[in-house]
């Protein structure tokens, strides 16, 4: 993990099998088709199409439904040899249109990003009942449809972009339009298998709206204290102090607004109260967790760790073995737990000592800071897990 110098800003898929016929070794031009024209007969002639019958031959029955030429292709799904539960669609969202691609049939069809379209899109999926339904995280554009398609009951599962465009060079897809990508997040759907999670309700979208636009202020109001120590000129200094103003009170009543929020929720109020009871959490970080990590208190401690990018990952290979590094997940997450580490490593009695001892064996100040960044997450997961302040054993 790598620390910039902006910390302060927030210390993110014929073989015909028939009666042996008489060996043709004609390279006529329609000696291409000729497995594809014995039903139940051999060739008259070499490049004739036609056939006749042999008694006792029966009449081969194709593996292929689609194998006939001029035969209209009809949908595996519609006759019914397709396990419903093995149904995977893919949807490519921009802003005025959805592309959506169906696994194991290869559909693709087009939806419009508007009321009428994605009520559309809820009828025809519902007729699918599909397994899993995948939407790439687009900044924001996926929400309105994740979260109409999630009212309506159906499987939602948002995948990293970061992901599908690695999968698509893995499997040697190297041209991109939204049908193709659409294609594409169907079939790593389909070979990952994610399993779905529930959305967030309205409150909590809200309220992680809040959190962000929190962290987007605070942010400026760094920049801009970066700016005016370094400007002369007490004209854009007072530019500066003016804009600086402005941003303070705006944050004040986003802060209220936040407050409001979480007090008024009695469900909020406890889990912020059970969060803020550990020494070098307060109600900033508190709040960041509950409004952007909703999972906390219901994964294991692998789990949350990896979700808030704080799973160290392991780089070997023969004999030589690399360090570790940690990364991915939220960064937002990871930010804020961060932070509170940076406190309780000083104020918190059990990961005070936890991080002098790991300095004391030779660590790393860093690695033992991020150590007790893990340890404080998960110390956080259990306390909502059991909803049980925090406790000295």
């Amino acid at each position: 993990m790598c620390l910039t110098a902006n910390t302060d800003a927030h210390r993110a898929e014929f073989g015909i099998s028939s009666v042996p016929c008489r060996p043709c070794n004609s390279h006529g031009r329609d000696s291409d088709s000729l497995g594809a024209a014995v039903m139940g007969g051999c060739p008259l002639r070499p490049g004739s199409l036609k056939t006749v019958g042999e008694l006792g031959a029966p009449p081969v029955i194709l593996s292929n439904p689609n194998s006939r030429q001029g035969r209209k292709a009809r949908s595996p799904i519609r006759q019914g040899r397709v396990d419903m539960e093995s149904i995977i669609v893919g949807i490519d969202v921009s802003k005025d249109r959805l592309d959506v691609a169906v696994r194991p049939s290869g559909e693709v069809f087009v939806a419009e990003r508007n009321a009428a379209g994605l009520e559309l899109l809820v009828a025809r999926l519902r007729e699918l009942s599909p397994r899993i339904v995948a939407l790439e995280a687009t900044g924001g554009f996926e929400t309105v449809v994740a979260a109409t398609l999630g009212a309506a009951g159906l499987p939602i599962v948002i995948v990293n972009p970061a992901q599908i465009r690695d999968f698509a060079k893995a499997i040697g897809q190297r041209a991109k339009t939204d049908p193709i990508d659409a294609a594409v997040i169907a079939h790593f759907a389909e070979a990952t298998k994610p399993e779905p999670r529930p959305l967030p309700d309205q409150a909590t979208r809200l309220l992680a709206d809040l959190v962000a636009r929190r962290r987007q202020i605070i942010e400026m109001i760094v920049a801009e204290r970066q700016r005016e120590r370094r400007i002369t000129i007490p004209r854009l200094k007072k530019s500066i102090l003016r804009l600086l103003k402005a941003l303070e009170k705006e944050l004040a009543t986003v802060d209220t607004d936040i407050d409001d929020a979480v007090r008024g929720s009695p469900a909020w109020r406890e889990m912020e109260d059970l969060l803020a009871s550990v020494p070098g959490v307060g109600p900033a970080i508190a709040r960041t967790l509950i409004a952007e990590l909703p999972e906390l208190g219901r994964l294991g401690r692998k789990e949350i760790a990896a979700l808030a990018g704080l799973a160290p990952f392991t780089r070997q290979s023969g004999q030589w073995r690399g360090r570790s590094f940690i990364g991915g997940g939220r960064k937002t997450v990871r930010s804020a737990v961060f932070m509170g580490a940076m406190v309780a490593k000083k104020y918190n009695p059990v990961l005070k000592a936890f991080f002098d001892r790991l300095v004391a064996a030779g660590k790393p100040k860093m690695v033992a800071l991020i150590a007790v960044a893990r340890k404080l997450l998960t110390i956080l997961n259990a306390i909502l897990r059991d909803r049980r302040p925090w406790q000295i054993a």
